[in-house]
């Protein structure tokens, strides 16, 4: 005859003997994995588990177990939480530091010396949990074959240094343009319901984020132009994506103190976004996939839209950058005609308006 199955108080009880001074920590996890077969989302008795597993030197599987006890525990009211249970749970986590501690101390150790290369570093944490991954997710057209980043570098592009050195001068006219009462205008106007995701949060006609535009969706517009003429002229050598009626946006984005653009992706994954800071009074930042960047006025950034994004001006006064949409740089010209010509078509099929370029922060 088979012996009979154990209750799990029986187990926790066999659990607890092995345990004890000079016992046998194996027994414990053992029976504490059939309790756990029993009663899979008991917090206390998963811990426990990890608990067994810690005391046998099984830090992989003692990890694990806590891992899961943690996650169930935010899935509960906190306070319907016994304190015992609690105490476990600060337990689990300490635990967990520590083994992830010693794991990248470990993994360090043998690494050559010298400085960390950043994607390195980057892969490194993703490794230990410590960021997320993230990859292109455009809302409306994907193009395949593109590398995944984040965050370009500034010194692949030939027309960088000269934008950034037009700083000072454009500078003047955003200030020129801000002196004007109603200059700037909600980048998410009161009628927007092409983007779902941000027109539904308080920015939809609000001036918390403004913009005003030396290019707006494929349109030159000459008026604000002939207002900002160094600003216009500074995009002659800049691979600006032009297709009429949809691209690009070129403007000066203005973002009120204290105003947060939630995490949101960008409608097509052929461009890249640039941004020149030319205001930044205090602590503003941009959020793209799992890397955070600060801006610092005259400091260019790129960027691929395409990935989740966020930002926010933590400081008390506005922050202003000239914000301009560009072709990605793997994108052929043969590609770049065709992928021109592909939004045309879609606009006459569909006989809808085209859509105003989403998401450049």
């Amino acid at each position: 005859m088979n012996a009979p199955l154990q209750t799990v108080p029986q187990l926790i009880a066999s659990a607890r003997q092995a345990l004890q001074a000079g016992g046998n920590p194996l027994l414990a996890v053992e029976a504490l994995n059939e309790a756990v077969k029993q009663a899979p989302r008991d917090i206390g008795l998963i811990l426990y588990l990890g608990d067994a597993h810690h005391a046998a030197g099984q830090k992989t599987e003692a990890g694990h177990a806590y891992g899961i006890g943690l996650k169930l525990a935010q899935q509960i009211n906190p306070a319907s939480i016994p304190e015992g249970i609690r105490q476990a749970l600060r337990r689990a986590e300490a635990r967990r530091a520590e083994y992830a501690a010693a794991y990248e101390g470990f993994l360090r150790g043998r690494l050559p010396s010298g400085a960390i290369e950043p994607r390195f570093d980057q892969a490194l944490d993703i490794l230990l949990g410590r960021r997320k991954i993230f990859v292109q997710q455009p809302t409306k057209f994907y193009f395949p074959g593109l590398p995944q980043i984040q965050f370009y570098d500034t010194a692949l592009f030939d027309w960088a240094s000269e934008l950034e050195s037009k700083t000072d001068q454009i500078r003047d006219e955003l200030i020129a343009v801000m002196a004007e009462t109603d200059a700037f205008a909600p980048y998410l106007p009161e009628e927007d319901t092409f983007r779902p995701h941000l027109s539904s949060t308080a920015l939809q006609g609000s001036l918390d984020w403004a913009a005003f535009y030396i290019w707006q969706d494929g349109r030159y517009v000459e008026e604000n132009a002939r207002r900002c003429p160094v600003t216009a002229a500074a995009f002659q050598n800049v691979p600006l994506d032009l297709m009429p009626g949809k691209a690009p946006s070129v403007l000066f984005s203005r973002l009120k103190p204290g105003a947060h653009i939630p995490p949101h992706t960008g409608l097509v994954n052929t461009r890249l976004i640039g941004h020149l800071p030319l205001l930044v009074p205090g602590p503003a930042w941009l959020r793209v996939g799992n890397e955070v960047h600060h801006w610092q006025e005259g400091k260019l950034v790129v960027f691929d839209d395409s990935i989740e994004h966020e930002a926010k001006n933590e400081a008390d006064e506005t922050r202003v950058v000239l914000l301009f949409d560009f072709w990605r740089p793997e994108i052929t010209a043969r590609e770049r005609e065709q992928i021109t010509v592909l939004m045309e078509a879609i606009s006459d099929y569909t006989g809808d308006e085209p859509p105003r370029k989403q998401d450049p922060l």
